[in-house]
C-alpha cells in the first residue's frame, strides 16, 4: 500500500526525523518500506509499504503513525470526531441484525440536506499524491477514512432506502447489482445489508448498484460495521471480489473503531453542508465484542522479556536495557493498558481492540523486541541450545566437496518411485516399500534406489538443450517391508555428454573411466583402518565385471572394498534408455555410503618438497588384455625402490589390425619418476632401479617395444 509522509505528519506534528530515515527505522521494526518516492518541494515523500497480513492495524495513516510514535516516544494527535449539533429527530432509524452471529457491530447515521459535489481540501490533495481517482465528496470521505485510519464504511442513498436496515443472510438465488455493475447470484449463507424489500450491498464486500450515492444525492445513510472474518471472506472468495474493505475484514478489523469512522466519514461530508439528524445509531452484539475488545488480560513477566531477548548492544553489566519502564513505555504507545501485576516485576497487560494478532505472552515479548529493532540485539548463541555437529556432517561435507571439485553438481530428487522403477533398480533382498496412499501412479513406492531419480535428473538437462551433464545427490534408500522399514545413506552419479577420448580410453569409454576416477577419488578420502588413518582406502579397492542388470551387459563394474561391493557404475543398458527416450549414451554409479561412513575419514599429511631435481623414465610395454593395471602397480610397488615417487600410465594403444600389436594385447607407455629428498640422483642408480622394473615387468608375460 501507499503511504503519504505529509499524512503521517499530520498525526505526528513533532516528528522530526527525515523522511528516509523514518522509512529505515519502520523497516527495521517489520513494518517495510519496500520504495521511498520524492514528490517535490513541501509534499514530502510516498512510501510503498508491504504489511504483512497479521498487522491490519498498520494498513492505513494513522496505523503507521502509531507504530512511529511508539519509535520515537511522541505524542500522536487523537482523531478528531467532534460534529455539528444533529437535529432532533422523533425517532432513531430503524436498523435490525437478523444475523448476530455474522455482524457484531453496526452503525448509522443520518445525514440531510448534504451538498454532493467535488472534493476540495485536503481530501483532494491527498488523493492526488497518492494517486486516487475522485469520484463524489461523500464517496471520497469514505474512501479517505479507510486510507487514514483503517476502518471500511459506505455511504447510502438514503431516499432509496425502503423502511430502514436490515442485516440478514440472503435468500439463494436472490439478485444483486453492486457498484462495479455486475449482477451476483446470492447463497444462502452471504451476509448481506437489506432495506425491507431488497438487498442493497454485499456486507463487508462491495455496495449495491441502486443505492449509491449520484449527484442527485440529497440524503444519506453513513454505516460502519463489523463483520466476521470468516463471512466476508467466503463471499469475497465465491463471487470473485477483493476490496479494499473485504481485505481489512477477512484480516480482523477494530471492533471499537466502527463509531470513530462513522463519525470522520461524516464529519467530511458535511463541510460541505448539510446536518445530522439524530443520535449514532449502534447496535453491539455482546458475544462479538467479548471475544474482540474484551479479551482477558495478559500476564507479562519482565523477566521472561530478558530471557527471551537476551543481551543488547546497550546493556550495562548486570543489567538488561529492557528495562520495566521500557517495557511500559512501548506497550502503552502501542494502545496496550499495562497495569503493574499484584506482586513481583510483572505486569497484567490488556490489549487494544485493533490488535487481534496478540494473543499470548510470547506475542509482547516480540512486540518489545520489533520496537526496540531487532538490530540492536547482540549476535550471541543461546547458552541452552548447544551446537552438535552431526556425526556424519564431516564426512558428507568432504565428499560434497570433492565431487563439487570434480565438476559435479550437487541435485535433490523425489523420494519416491514408480513400481517400474523399483522391479528394475532394487538390489536389496528385502524388498521395496509400497505406500497405503501414493500420490500418484509415479510415487508408488519409497525409492530403493537413487538412480532412478538420477536419471529423470538427466533427461530434464537433454529435454533442455544442456548437452553435458554432472550431477551428484546425496540421500536415503528405503528397503525392507512395511513393517521393518529400512533407511540408509546412498550416493548416486549421473554422467552424459560429448566426452572426448584420451591417451588411456576411447571417447566411447570415457565415461564409464570417469565414473571409476570418480569412484576412487571419494574412497581416497577415507582411511581404511582407523589403525592406519594415512593408507587411503582406494589402495584397498579392487572391481569385478558383475554389474547389476540396469547397466549394459560388458559396459559395467563393481567396486569392492576389502572383497564387499561398495559401488556399481557403467553405462546405463539401451533397453532403460530407450524407455526414457535418452537419446545419448547416459552413465551411472551408485555408492553405498552407509558403508563407506562407517570408515574414518583420512588424516592429511604433507611432505616437504625435494630440493633435488626428479628425473622421469618411460618405459614401453606390450601385455596381454588379462594383465590388469593393478596387477601392474602392484608389481612395481613390491619393488620398494624409496626415490620412486609415481608411476603413472600414459597411453594404452590397441591395434585393431595387429600389425605393431598382437591381437589379445594392448600397449602400455608407463611413466616412472625418481626423486631424492637428500641428494642428487646418479645415473648408475637409475640404470640400476630401471632394470629391476624391466625385470618385474617381464616377470608378468610383458615385452619391451622397440
Amino acid at each position: 500500500m501507499n503511504i503519504l509522509t505529509t499524512w503521517l505528519r499530520h498525526y505526528l506534528p513533532t516528528l522530526s526525523v527525515s523522511d528516509p530515515q523514518l522509512a529505515e527505522d519502520l523497516t527495521l521494526r517489520g513494518i517495510a518500506v519496500e520504495g521511498v518516492h520524492d514528490l517535490g518541494a513541501g509534499n514530502g515523500h510516498l512510501f510503498e509499504m508491504d504489511i504483512t497480513t497479521n498487522r491490519v492495524d498498520a494498513m492505513n495513516h494513522y496505523g503507521i503513525a502509531r507504530e512511529a510514535a511508539t519509535i520515537y516516544d511522541l505524542p500522536l494527535l487523537p482523531l478528531d470526531t467532534t460534529l455539528p449539533t444533529a437535529a432532533p429527530s422523533a425517532k432513531p432509524f430503524s436498523v435490525t441484525n437478523e444475523a448476530p452471529e455474522l455482524c457484531g457491530r453496526f452503525t448509522a447515521r443520518v445525514l440531510r440536506g448534504v451538498t454532493i459535489g467535488p472534493s476540495a481540501g485536503r481530501v483532494a490533495e491527498y488523493f492526488a499524491l497518492l494517486g486516487a481517482k475522485p469520484i463524489l465528496n461523500a464517496v471520497d470521505a469514505s474512501n479517505f477514512v479507510l486510507q487514514g485510519m483503517g476502518h471500511p464504511t459506505h455511504a447510502f442513498d438514503l431516499d432509496k432506502i425502503a423502511g430502514g436496515i436490515v442485516v440478514r443472510l440472503a435468500r439463494k438465488g436472490e439478485k444483486l447489482k453492486l457498484l462495479d455493475g455486475t449482477e451476483r447470484v446470492l447463497e444462502s449463507d452471504d451476509l448481506v445489508v437489506a432495506d425491507h424489500e431488497k438487498a442493497l450491498g454485499l456486507a463487508g464486500v462491495m455496495g449495491g448498484w441502486d443505492s449509491m450515492i449520484t449527484a442527485d444525492t440529497k440524503n444519506i445513510l453513513v454505516e460502519a460495521a463489523w463483520f466476521d472474518p470468516a463471512s466476508v471472506r467466503r463471499s469475497s472468495r465465491r463471487h470473485g471480489l477483493h476490496t479494499d474493505a473485504s481485505h481489512r475484514f477477512e484480516r480482523g478489523a477494530d471492533f471499537n473503531a466502527c463509531a470513530t469512522a462513522n463519525a470522520l466519514v461524516s464529519k467530511l461530508i458535511l463541510e460541505s453542508g448539510g446536518m445530522a439528524e439524530g443520535e449514532l445509531v449502534d447496535i453491539v452484539v455482546p458475544a462479538a465484542k467479548a471475544r474482540t475488545t474484551e479479551r482477558p488480560s495478559i500476564a507479562l513477566s519482565v523477566a521472561q522479556v530478558q530471557r527471551h531477548l537476551g543481551t543488547t548492544v546497550e546493556d550495562q553489566p548486570n543489567r538488561s536495557a529492557l528495562t520495566a519502564e521500557l517495557i511500559r513505555q512501548y506497550l502503552t504507545a502501542l494502545g496496550c493498558v499495562v497495569e503493574r501485576a499484584t506482586s513481583g516485576d510483572d505486569f497484567m497487560v490488556k490489549l487494544p481492540s485493533w490488535r487481534l494478532d496478540l494473543e499470548r505472552e510470547i506475542d509482547l515479548v516480540e512486540e518489545v523486541a520489533r520496537v526496540y529493532g531487532y538490530n540492536r540485539f547482540a549476535d550471541t548463541l543461546p547458552t541452552a541450545l548447544p551446537v552438535v555437529a552431526h556425526p556424519l556432517a564431516a564426512a558428507e561435507k568432504a565428499v560434497r566437496t570433492r565431487l563439487l571439485a570434480l565438476g559435479y553438481s550437487e541435485a535433490i530428487s523425489s523420494s519416491f518411485a514408480s513400481e517400474a522403477d523399483g522391479a528394475a533398480f532394487a538390489t536389496a533382498k528385502p524388498g521395496v516399500i509400497g505406500l497405503e496412499n501414493p500420490l500418484s501412479e509415479e510415487a508408488r513406492l519409497l525409492r530403493p534406489s537413487l538412480a532412478p531419480g538420477m536419471l529423470t535428473m538427466l533427461a530434464h538437462n537433454l529435454n533442455r538443450d544442456v548437452r553435458e551433464v554432472r550431477l551428484f545427490e546425496q540421500g536415503a534408500i528405503f528397503t525392507g517391508c512395511a513393517e521393518v522399514v529400512t533407511e540408509s545413506p546412498s550416493l548416486s552419479l549421473g554422467l552424459t555428454g560429448d566426452l572426448a577420448r584420451t591417451p588411456l580410453h576411447s571417447a566411447k569409454d570415457a565415461g564409464i573411466y570417469e565414473l571409476k576416477g570418480a569412484i576412487e577419488s571419494l574412497l581416497s578420502l577415507f582411511a581404511v583402518s582407523p589403525d592406519a588413518l594415512n593408507q587411503s582406502a582406494a589402495e584397498a579397492l579392487t572391481f569385478s565385471p558383475d554389474a547389476p542388470a540396469w547397466l549394459e551387459p560388458g559396459r559395467g563394474a563393481t567396486a569392492l572394498l576389502a572383497g564387499k561391493p561398495i559401488a556399481c557404475f557403467g553405462e546405463l543398458a539401451g533397453a532403460e534408455r530407450d524407455a526414457r527416450k535418452l537419446r545419448q549414451p547416459v552413465y551411472l554409479a551408485e555408492i553405498d555410503l552407509e558403508a563407506l561412513y562407517k570408515l574414518p575419514l583420512r588424516r592429511a599429511t604433507a611432505r616437504e618438497l625435494s630440493r633435488f631435481q626428479a628425473v622421469e623414465r618411460d618405459f614401453s610395454f606390450t601385455f596381454a588384455d588379462t594383465v590388469q593395471w593393478r596387477t601392474i602397480a602392484e608389481a612395481v610397488a613390491g619393488l620398494a625402490i624409496p626415490e620412486l615417487r609415481r608411476v603413472a600410465p600414459v597411453e594404452i594403444f590397441r591395434d585393431a589390425k595387429a600389425s605393431t600389436v598382437p591381437a589379445g594385447h594392448y600397449a602400455l607407455l608407463l611413466r616412472c619418476v625418481f626423486q631424492s629428498q637428500e641428494r642428487t640422483l646418479r645415473e648408475d642408480e637409475l640404470t640400476q632401479w630401471s632394470a629391476r622394473l624391466i625385470a618385474a615387468l617381464t616377470a608378468l608375460g610383458g615385452a619391451i617395444r622397440t
